[in-house]
């Protein structure tokens, strides 16, 4: 009886949380006439009218673009940072490595609001303002320390007799690191991945301080909607089932590195 109260709960949980996007995909295929007119559990008049205005309007596929380019260089540059990082704190022990190695914490600690003039003063003085490169390059300060810390715990549990023995066989370093270290980790890099995914996505602050109109981001161009008859709520539920699917996407192919990857690693 309690396991079957368990099942229940969880039932009830996982209809709880899916009610929001059943909603949200439903606004979709709606007109604003029908959004605003009363109640519809089931649309009674669907339409794939705001899909195509996201597809066809400039304004939206060219954030939806940008957003997909700053999110892929941070974390190809996350990544490459932090697998190197990640193998040096693991394996190394040197002057000030407990250190550096809080710090590195501490920069993903502060809020991102901290950083917002810096960041802004500096890219505009070298050109960098309204890039997706700014962007990317602003979210390394916050996914880098996480890929290192995630990564780190990756490293340490591969033994160290590894190292020695591809030393002892006359590999380099870098066959080492790349042909057996790598495809060791890549659970980590599996969650790592999702991790800065996550983050660089769904964030807003500094994606839309460090933007105007060239690489302004999805997230941002959902907050600008309102037109002369208020806001478009079909386009923007629209818009906002199509931020969905890349996320899902990302799950979907690092699904079985984050199963491994959640339950070895330091996540």
């Amino acid at each position: 009886m309690p396991e079957s109260k368990a099942h229940w709960s969880l039932y009830l949980y996982c209809l709880f949380l899916l009610a929001p996007l059943y909603w949200l995909v439903s606004m979709a295929v709606k007109h604003n006439r029908d959004i605003l007119g009363g109640l519809e559990l089931v649309p009674a008049n669907p339409t794939f009218a705001n899909f195509v205005e996201v597809f066809t309007n400039p304004a939206w596929y060219q954030a939806f673009f940008n957003s997909l380019a700053y999110v892929g260089i941070n974390s190809a540059l996350t990544i490459s940072v932090a697998l190197p990082a990640a193998y040096a704190f693991s394996r190394y022990r040197f002057l000030g490595d407990k250190q550096l190695f809080f710090w590195l914490l501490t920069n993903r600690m502060a809020p991102p609001a901290v950083f917002l003039l810096p960041f802004l003063q500096l890219y505009s003085s070298i050109g960098l303002f309204d890039t997706p490169l700014a962007v990317a390059l602003a979210h390394c300060l916050f996914t880098v320390p996480l890929a290192v810390w995630i990564l780190e715990g990756f490293a340490a549990a591969v033994p160290r007799e590894l190292d020695e023995m591809a030393a002892i066989d006359g590999h380099s370093f870098s066959y080492f690191f790349f042909a057996l270290f790598i495809p060791i980790m890549r659970g980590g890099i599996g969650v790592t991945a999702f991790f800065c995914f996550m983050f660089s996505w769904v964030e807003l602050l500094i994606a839309r301080t460090l933007t105007a109109s060239e690489a302004k981001p999805i997230a941002v161009a959902m907050t600008r909607t309102v037109s002369a008859s208020g806001l478009d709520w079909g386009v923007l539920a629209a818009a906002g089932v199509l931020t969905i699917l890349p996320g899902v996407a990302v799950v979907w192919f690092v699904r079985r590195h984050l199963a491994k990857g959640f339950a070895l690693g330091r996540v």
